[in-house]
């Protein structure tokens, strides 16, 4: 899910605490630099649990003591504290844009000189090592991985009735057809989410664009150097368009899709008689699922990833992450983000239940103890290449605001597509 695009902030108390009471006393000083390091991250609970279990006895072995903190609003908090000179030892964000932005004003560590970045490159799923670089050097470590572009199926019907995984995007549109055809919805759609209402068009856009263009072309686009009225952003509008505004294609139509709230859209896969036969999403999605589905996910749930735009061709694929930076630098900081780096530093965290995958493709399958989450990393590791979400790489007044809200308009009818892509254009910020 866009980082950015749910963040729920902590109460006003929560962040004035953080504020008042800093790190300091978490790091005990000595002449060869701190022996208890602190580590901040905004991971939902069992995740950092499972991390703690693996990572803190092989510090202890090391003479360091490492304290974690929870931080639920850690892009706004640790922009304040690193202002502040009162930073974390480490902080995993959500966010890498603003690690790159630390990076440039000399606020964070190099990582060149700590991990073994070579090896790591045959560990990582590609791109994950590229997400907090900056003119060549690498400031970020990605530690734990989402991953986007995902199409969820109710198994046992989907299965029933004969359908399989498509292999190009040519071949989900024939599927499409193939399942209108037989007298059923292909799709469920929905892009409502309180005032964040638009989010999920921009991954369906993002995923299109990135097959259709590769990562470069991706990257272009985020930076603006490809416009939004360009070739290759209405070859992914002509794609979505054709599954989304197609009669019959939608549960409930086009005009259901800008009121179809993103959590519960994918629910009536589920019925007895399935409501529709695709949902695409992220995988943090099986978290918003029937209760009944959630408890037998492999029985119930399929899933597969966007196909490429042509067979055997370039395949990446879009997700988020969080992404550990030493912001003081020491001794013992630099021994725990070598911990950090390990393959097998998940394994407790994907043992216990939660939504961890790990950015390691050479992370053994087995260690997920669902087959849901198996078919979901094996999207990843299997990809050409891993792009960051590109909206929460865009500035804010954008990704966040004009791109919700025009793809709001031009789903729902209420402007052209032209006017939609020309609209964000003339959004983007001079500087």
């Amino acid at each position: 899910m866009p980082t950015r695009k749910l963040v729920l902030g902590v109460s006003a108390l929560s962040a004035l605490t953080l504020l008042a009471t800093g790190c300091s006393s978490g790091s005990d000083s000595s002449a060869s630099g701190p022996k208890t390091i602190t580590i901040w991250s905004s991971m939902d609970q069992p995740i950092i649990d499972g991390l703690k279990a693996k990572l803190n006895p092989r510090a202890k072995a090391q003479g360091i003591t490492v304290q974690w903190r929870r931080v639920d609003n850690i892009n706004q908090i640790i922009v304040q504290k690193v202002q502040a000179n009162d930073a974390p030892d480490i902080a995993l964000l959500p966010q890498p844009g603003i690690i790159k932005d630390f990076a440039a004003k000399g606020k964070v560590t190099a990582l060149d000189d700590v991990l073994d970045l070579p090896a790591l490159q045959k560990s990582m799923t590609a791109g994950t090592l590229d997400v907090a670089k900056v003119n060549g050097k690498t400031y970020g470590l990605m530690v734990s991985m989402n991953v986007k572009g995902l199409v969820f199926y109710p198994k046992k019907a989907f299965e029933a009735a004969g359908y399989t995984a498509p292999k190009t995007l040519d071949e989900l549109n024939t599927l499409t057809t193939k399942i209108k055809a037989d007298g059923k919805t292909p799709w469920c759609l929905g892009i409502e989410s309180g005032t964040a209402t638009g989010w999920p068009a921009t991954d369906w856009f993002e995923n299109l664009v990135l097959k259709y263009g590769g990562i470069d072309k991706y990257n272009e686009w985020i930076s603006h150097k490809t416009k939004f009225d360009s070739p290759l952003i209405r070859q992914a509008a002509a794609q979505f368009q054709k599954i989304a505004f197609t009669d019959g294609n939608v549960l409930g139509g086009r005009k259901s899709i800008a009121s179809n709230a993103f959590g519960t859209a994918g629910n009536a896969m589920f019925k007895s008689k399935p409501g529709c036969y695709m949902y695409q999403q992220g995988s943090f999605i099986t978290g918003f699922f029937p209760k009944s589905v959630q408890k037998n996910l492999d029985s119930e749930v399929g899933v597969f990833g966007l196909p490429p735009a042509t067979a055997g061709g370039e395949n990446p694929v879009e997700g988020g992450g969080d992404t550990a930076s030493i912001y003081k630098d020491s001794p013992a900081a630099r021994k725990v983000m070598k911990l950090l780096a390990a393959t097998d530093l998940g394994t407790n965290a994907a043992g216990n239940g939660s939504s961890f995958i790990s950015p390691h493709k050479d992370f053994p399958l087995g260690d997920y103890p669902l087959k849901t989450t198996q078919s979901i990393a094996k999207v990843a590791y299997d990809s050409t290449g891993f792009a960051f979400d590109a909206s929460d790489a865009m500035p804010a007044a954008v990704g966040s605001g004009t791109f919700w809200k025009e793809m709001t308009a031009w789903i729902s009818g209420q402007e052209s597509l032209d006017d939609a892509l020309k609209n964000i254009d003339a959004s983007w910020p001079a500087s």
